[in-house]
């Protein structure tokens, strides 16, 4: 009679075990950080963009600063001439326009420059080791000496270059030493994001490093990177400086980075920012309902001799309230030929993006 009781204690344990160990499972689900409805609006508000510019492709991805919570994850990209569909490759490898103000981080950081250092860009066209560094107004004869902050705001790539030459010297692997303390291009998967790679870079330790590498590394080329690990950086701005993992299921804050520049260095990067916004290029991002900080960026994807077909990578990248960031958001839209403006184009996407999310 014992054991039969016994028996029956232990199923009964077993039981109620069983039925505790299911109710766990359901409770722990993934939930998705996805707002149903800010996705359905941002895809719409993306693709009608890339319908008016004609573009291949593009991605709206809007995170949450301080949490790292992904609220909407837009893919869409051109299966036949006229309509757009849902492309889940959010791990595309390329070059990036949004690299200014990562390079100007870097160099505040050495302590061997400021914002209102003055650099002379002269005609809009520099001799780098024998190639030609141009600024996108080179034809109407470059913007003179700026500070290092209109440089920046002025998306000037022979002011940003000219301060990476003052900051780092003839030691540019220190620069991507700095960039690699910083977790630039992190993070190396995402749960729910299929087939991300770790940021590649050519470095001075590549054996295919040529001196001239130097300016146009500075300023986003010469390395592959996806869009969300360039949000990821940007958020850690927003952020003070802390770099949180993206996430597309609900879990616990995890930090990459707790500290990835100095506050003195985030901060004086985080007043360009905001600078740009309200005298520089990209004044089309303006809110009327929010401050907004961020930078835009334009890369050639190709080189072919008939330019017109060129891939060009157009791009904004920015946050919102400036004074006490909320959320943060990246436009990258891919296009064949000239006109091809971030300022413009992907910027257009980010201010709508902000009109939605104000309300929240």
């Amino acid at each position: 009679m014992m054991t039969c009781l016994r028996n029956s204690s232990l199923l009964y344990l077993s039981l109620v075990i069983g039925v505790s160990c299911q109710s766990r499972q359901q409770v722990t689900a993934p939930i998705s950080t996805i707002d149903s409805t800010l996705q359905t609006n941002a895809t719409a508000i993306l693709e009608s963009k890339l319908s008016e510019i004609n573009a291949q492709s593009g991605q709206a991805i809007v995170m949450e600063v301080q949490s790292g919570q992904i609220k909407a994850l837009v893919g869409l990209t051109r299966k036949d001439s006229t309509n757009y569909q849902p492309c889940e490759n959010f791990s595309v490898w390329q070059s990036t326009g949004l690299m200014h103000p990562i390079s100007l981080l870097a160099a505040l950081e050495t302590g061997k420059v400021k914002l209102s250092d003055k650099v002379d860009t002269g005609n809009g066209i520099y001799q780098v080791h024998g190639r030609e560094l141009k600024d996108h107004n080179w034809h109407r004869g470059g913007y003179g000496e700026l500070t290092v902050q209109e440089g920046l705001a002025t998306s000037s790539n022979i002011a940003i270059y000219k301060t990476m030459e003052k900051a780092f010297g003839n030691n540019p692997q220190s620069y991507f030493d700095l960039l690699a303390n910083m977790n630039y291009g992190k993070p190396d998967s995402i749960n729910g994001i299929a087939n991300l790679n770790p940021a590649y870079f050519v470095t001075p330790k590549d054996n295919n490093w040529a001196k001239s590498d130097f300016a146009w590394s500075s300023i986003g080329y010469n390395q592959q990177i996806s869009p969300i690990q360039i949000l990821t950086f940007y958020n850690a701005i927003a952020n003070n400086g802390k770099m949180i993992q993206p996430q597309l299921y609900k879990d616990s804050v995890v930090v990459i980075n707790p500290q990835i520049a100095s506050r003195a260095s985030i901060d004086s990067l985080k007043l360009a920012l905001a600078f740009n916004i309200t005298d520089g290029l990209c004044q089309p991002a303006k809110s009327d309902k929010v401050l907004v900080a961020g930078m835009q960026g334009t890369s050639s994807l190709s080189t072919n001799e008939d330019r017109t077909k060129d891939m060009y990578a157009v791009e904004f990248c920015g946050y919102f309230p400036t004074d006490n960031p909320k959320y943060s958001i990246i436009v990258s839209i891919n296009k064949a030929g000239l006109p091809a403006s971030g300022e413009l184009m992907a910027s257009d996407v980010f201010k709508k993006i902000v009109g939605l999310l104000f309300s929240y």
